[in-house]
């Protein structure tokens, strides 16, 4: 048997609490750490923002929510812009027959947890006719942005025209990169 005696005054005992509070912290901050790399390492953004060269913007998955992040908080550099891009119609309780928002699931976490956003769309154009279109149909929507209400300003899509797609072979998008900037359109 292998007995061990350690005599310790109220000083030793103290520096050693300090350092287990120490190294615990520093384990801490290294998984919290790691998993924050982890998880933002695995989401590849394009930070490309439409340039003015276009006559019509085209969002994709790769500057969906880029476009959208930028036409929320700059509205006016917007306004009047031709926009085209596929989502599926998303249709809230507070909406008439003619609004629904072109959507997206937009992945929030290494764990694949994703949530809804998009484009505020009017199709009450004689010509679109978005009532025939169900919840979650997939469709390619061109229009112009204007300058609308809906629980504050928001950048809204007058749709001209809206046809039924296949379910895009990316569908998913992801937030907005850190290094995004928003460039003049």
């Amino acid at each position: 048997m292998f007995i061990c005696n350690i005599k310790m005054n109220g000083n030793t005992m103290k520096i050693i609490v300090v350092v287990l509070v120490v190294l615990i912290l520093i384990g801490v901050f290294a998984i919290v750490g790691y998993r924050f790399y982890d998880a933002t390492s695995k989401v590849m953004v394009n930070d490309e923002i439409p340039s003015s060269q276009n006559s019509q913007i085209e969002v994709n998955s790769n500057n969906y929510t880029n476009v959208l992040k930028d036409s929320h908080e700059n509205i006016d550099k917007y306004v009047g812009k031709s926009i085209k891009f596929v989502g599926f119609v998303y249709r809230l309780y507070d909406f008439n027959e003619n609004q629904f928002v072109l959507a997206r699931q937009m992945i929030i976490s290494s764990d694949n947890q994703a949530v809804v956003v998009g484009f505020l769309c009017d199709g009450s154009a004689s010509s679109v006719n978005a009532v025939n279109f169900e919840n979650d149909t997939w469709v390619e929507v061109e229009g112009v942005i204007v300058k609308g209400n809906y629980h504050g300003d928001r950048p809204i899509i007058k749709v001209n025209s809206m046809k039924e797609t296949d379910v895009p072979c990316d569908e998913f998008v992801y937030p907005p990169s850190d290094s995004y900037v928003s460039t003049e359109i």
